[in-house]
């Protein structure tokens, strides 16, 4: 059962994909690449242009815990009034927790689950 979450947050990652790289040195779309975001500073890829709500919790060291992913999926335009990023937002929590957890495996150290 370990596995069903990674499978069904690979399925949750497809409604991302057009907009969204997950490969590790994949290029920007639309949105930047999503390769090790668990951790990483909010708005830290040097080579997208950013909203500047994300400039803006990139200067205050905002960082992409599992907390703020799960309240920026849920809601994008309410966690980053002002962002480009169209998507709504998933509406289950379940949706959400097998997205963070699909993202959480790309990466060469994953962060420690809270």
């Amino acid at each position: 059962t370990c596995a069903l979450p990674i499978y069904q947050g690979t399925r949750e990652a497809r409604k991302c994909a057009a907009c969204h790289s997950f490969d590790e040195g994949g290029s920007n779309k639309v949105g930047p690449a999503l390769y090790d975001i668990v951790g990483s500073p909010i708005g830290s890829n040097e080579t997208f242009k950013y909203s500047d709500v994300f400039k803006e919790m990139n200067a205050n060291g905002d960082v992409w815990t599992y907390e703020t992913l799960a309240t920026f999926l849920a809601k994008p335009r309410d966690f980053a009034p002002g962002t480009k990023m169209a998507f709504a937002g998933l509406r289950k929590e379940q949706q959400i927790a097998d997205l963070i957890a699909h993202m959480r495996t790309l990466s060469n150290d994953p962060v420690p689950l809270p």
